[in-house]
């Protein structure tokens, strides 16, 4: 007889969740489809991830993608696991990735009602040191009748339909916001489901870490510099924050939501209009972040009110606990008002 303990059929799993939460909405049960079709690929992903360098899936694959990062061989099969899963999901009908420059139109035999943005591997500098990478997505409805084509990626992050992103860390979890608010979900590996972890993720309204890439500082314009001084050295007597980078957006945008603070790429002098592009990074972490009770701002406006032009634009963005955020946001416009 094994030892192993029977599954509590009370866990809920993400699949669970997403067919729950479409029958409480009265869907048609295209965005389950779609939601758990991701998940088989987050699945392949991870199982990837844990076996890159017995597969020899380490080091450069020998080209650079269209944002000017070089592109490493699980970039390329992580891109492919998630075109191909979410294409046989019948579900979507454009899908803009990180990798391809131009959004791909899903065959009219497959097509569903869906307009997908995604990262298959945020971080993916990171991947040959061990550093937890990740995948990002936003979910958009298609407007109108039209024939699908790019443009229908280019709406504001106010219309999202679901986010999220996957952590290949000491473990493989999803976090998944949608309109009834933030859920983080973990693989287990015994029996290949993501079980429920987190329900309603909150973040602090007021942290102690703030995160950015110091290396730029001499780049960096006089609100971030006054902003970093008043944490490392508040004039109030209080502790000042807590410094931690990890380099790879999933990893840093994560820790902010489960410990509170704030996470900063601001626009710099040698990227003035920022670096992280807004349709597949920073749309979706905002709207998580949002919907846990924080905010994400380019400093002027908010991510999600920013109506993109380009599939690849890039966005300065700051996100975090909203005390945190509004402080900043008062100090970028007493340095640049309107």
């Amino acid at each position: 007889m094994s030892d192993q303990a029977p599954f509590d059929t009370d866990v809920v799993t993400l699949t669970r969740f997403v067919m729950e939460e479409g029958r409480k909405a009265k869907g048609t049960g295209e965005l389950t489809q779609l939601l758990n079709s991701l998940c088989t690929a987050v699945k392949a992903i991870s199982s990837a991830v844990r076996k890159a360098g017995l597969a020899h899936l380490y080091g450069i694959a020998g080209s650079t993608n269209v944002t000017g990062d070089q592109v490493k061989k699980l970039d390329v099969l992580s891109n492919d696991l998630v075109i191909n899963t979410l294409k046989a999901s019948f579900s979507t009908c454009v899908l803009v990735s990180e990798e391809d420059k131009n959004a791909l139109v899903v065959e009219v035999e497959k097509r569903g009602k869906y307009v997908v943005c995604f990262d298959p591997l945020d971080g993916s500098s990171n991947i040959d040191c061990l550093v937890s990478i990740g995948t990002i997505f936003a979910i958009y409805r298609k407007a109108g009748d039209s024939e699908p084509c790019e443009k229908d990626a280019l709406q504001p992050g106010r219309n999202i339909v679901a986010a999220g992103y996957a952590l290949y860390g000491s473990a493989t979890m999803v976090v998944l916001g949608t309109e009834c608010g933030v859920n983080g979900f973990m693989l287990d590996p015994a029996i290949g489901e993501f079980i429920l972890v987190d329900k309603d993720m909150k973040v602090k309204k007021k942290g102690n870490l703030y995160s950015i890439n110091e290396g730029y500082a001499k780049y960096f314009d006089p609100a971030v510099t006054e902003y970093l001084n008043k944490k490392k050295f508040p004039e109030d007597g209080s502790s000042p924050y807590g410094s931690r980078y990890v380099g790879s957006m999933v990893a840093d945008v994560h820790r902010t939501l489960v410990y509170g603070g704030i996470f900063l790429y601001p626009a710099n002098a040698k990227s003035p209009k920022g670096k992280l592009r807004l349709l597949y990074e920073c749309n979706p972490m905002a709207y998580i972040m949002e919907k846990a009770g924080g905010m994400a701002t380019t400093g002027s406006e908010a991510v999600l009110d920013v109506n993109p032009t380009d599939i690849h634009q890039r966005m300065p963005i700051v996100l975090g606990s909203s005390e945190d955020v509004q402080e900043y946001i008062d100090i970028f416009k007493k340095h640049f008002p309107k």
